[in-house]
């Protein structure tokens, strides 16, 4: 059953199948939404993001929805077309009311939620596998869900072990406008080893022209470049740059606007990667550095459940293609090992970087040697990423196993393709054109992969999602709740009691995601599960 969402003036329209419609102030709306969650509809909705995070202020969790915007979104891609922006905005709540969106120019009747509802249903019903697209609308919207619930609960976090990791790294605070003393000291380090002068050590351009000055071939300030250089002086300097992201990135300014309360509160965005990965908005909760991780500490009581899928985009390309040969390879944990085991390469490092070359389109160095031995023996594998390269190549889009579909490639791109192609072209636009075909190529041989193991981590998510929540037991907050997603990674906060339920759920939810996504494959996804007390001592 379906009950559509929809706010009106000062009032908020429920719609349920059957045309039955009523009209309710925005005050009673966590109340009726509390009450007919025992029904187990599917609300229907503008935005998860605009709808729901009231509700669980409210103390309001909702099983399942249908997000409208992240639906039109999908459908915009696989009709070539941009996707509506008329859904209205998120306002500071006012006057007491649960619900204020603008009514701003984008906003208005043109955001009707039943008659997109309906556009929407007929688009997925018109498609070639409207299964398929069914089950990535089930799938993005529930993600959607998890998002504001992750939002809501909070990563927990301790400040005062983050203050002392800082302290430990960089020194103690320094007032405003001044580095850390160990910045300072590794600063003057590098000027006196290059002995050219002043070096503006945090300008890139400036730092070029000193290491230059110092005899040095650089032509950036990579750390992957200046690994390459033999100079007493860029040891110090790539301490600098790692210390300088920590304190930039997740330092004491951060601290304190991020963590309160004992949580940090990231705001996830659904979908936000045009393959359906997710993104962040404030926070870098997708880029989580190794030297903070041990700040993320469970509540007294509490474990840290964190599960890791096991060489996911490998593994997805395997169940994508059929290759039985690379299924096999992966039926235990570490699917490198069985491709060693095979005898395609010789060793572990070797199946890794042939395999990412393979996905992301790697043409030299080891990947370049291995890859043709990888071919022989996985070519449905390797054969499925070719021709989705191939594809990009030619200006063609490609889909991911549930319908999520790559965009076209730009204007200029096309452009360019047919000016090398015209009468009277120059060989400089021809290598231009055959570069940027070739780009795009590597773009669509990823998008099948990553786009199809996003599908699949959201499967994984929900599934976990609906084993944990028990209604009896509320709060939220107070049973085993995700609190964390990064793309093949998820984190439950959870009882020491309940562990062992939760470790289970998530072995069983990766389970059920291959089925869901894949229906009957050979292909194994296994997780490898640790309880911590600290997210540092996960892996």
């Amino acid at each position: 059953m379906h009950i559509v969402v929809e706010r009106r003036g000062v009032e908020v329209a429920l719609a349920s199948e059957g045309g039955d419609e009523t009209l309710v102030p925005e005050s009673a709306i966590a109340a009726i939404v509390r009450e007919r969650e025992a029904e187990h509809p599917r609300w229907v909705w503008s935005d998860t993001a605009q709808w729901y995070p009231a509700l669980l202020r409210a103390g309001v969790r909702i099983e399942r929805c249908h997000d409208l915007r992240l639906v039109d979104a999908i459908l915009a891609g696989i009709e070539g077309r941009p996707p509506r922006t008329d859904w209205g905005r998120a306002v500071p709540v006012r006057a007491n009311t649960l619900f204020d969106f603008d009514s701003g120019p984008d906003a208005g009747a043109a955001t009707s939620a039943p008659l997109v509802f309906a556009e929407q249903l007929a688009a997925i019903a018109a498609r070639p596998s409207p299964a398929r697209t069914t089950l990535l609308a089930a799938a993005e919207s529930a993600g959607a869900l998890a998002a504001a619930e992750m939002e809501f609960v909070g990563l927990p976090w301790n400040a005062e072990a983050h203050h002392q990791l800082l302290v430990a790294a960089l020194g103690e605070r320094p007032p405003p406008g001044r580095r850390p003393a160990t910045l300072e000291r590794l600063a003057a380090e590098v000027e006196a080893l290059l002995d050219v002068g002043p070096v503006p050590i945090d300008s890139p351009p400036e730092l070029v022209k000193s290491l230059r000055r110092a005899g040095l071939d650089v032509q950036s300030t990579r750390s992957w470049e200046l690994k390459k250089l033999d100079h007493p002086a860029i040891t110090p300097l790539l301490q600098y740059k790692s210390l300088s992201r920590l304190l930039t990135a997740n330092g004491w300014n951060w601290l304190d606007e991020w963590v309160h309360d004992g949580r940090f509160r990231p705001t996830f965005v659904p979908g936000g990667v045009v393959t359906g990965r997710w993104a962040s908005d404030g926070g870098g909760a997708l880029q989580l550095p190794k030297q903070v991780r041990s700040a993320v500490q469970a509540d007294e009581g509490w474990a840290l459940v964190v599960a890791d899928a096991a060489q996911l985009e490998p593994r997805v390309l395997a169940a994508l293609s059929g290759d039985a040969a690379m299924a096999q390879a992966g039926t235990g944990v570490d699917l490198y090992a069985g491709i060693v085991a095979s005898g395609a390469v010789e060793s572990r490092e070797h199946a890794k970087v042939g395999m990412l070359g393979a996905m992301y389109g790697g043409t030299t160095g080891v990947s370049a040697q291995v890859l043709p031995r990888l071919a022989r023996s996985f070519p449905r594998a390797i054969g499925f990423v070719e021709e989705a390269a191939r594809a990009g190549e030619r200006g063609e889009r490609v889909e991911t196993r549930l319908g999520r579909t790559s965009p076209w490639p730009g204007a200029e791109w096309r452009e360019r393709q047919a000016l090398a192609s015209a009468e009277g072209s120059v060989e400089a636009d021809r290598t231009r054109a055959r570069a940027e075909s070739r780009s795009w190529g590597r773009f669509t041989r990823n998008f099948v992969v990553q786009g199809t193991a996003a599908e699949w981590a959201l499967s994984w998510m929900a599934g976990v999602r609906r084993r944990l929540w028990q209604p009896k037991l509320a709060p939220l907050e107070r049973q085993p709740h995700l609190v964390f997603f990064l793309h093949d990674e998820l984190m439950v906060h959870a009882p020491l009691d309940r562990v062992g339920e939760v470790q289970a759920a998530l072995h069983e939810a990766a389970a059920d995601a291959a089925r869901i996504v894949f229906g009957d494959t050979p292909v194994t996804f296994p997780v490898t599960v640790a309880a911590v007390q600290r997210y540092s001592d996960a892996k």
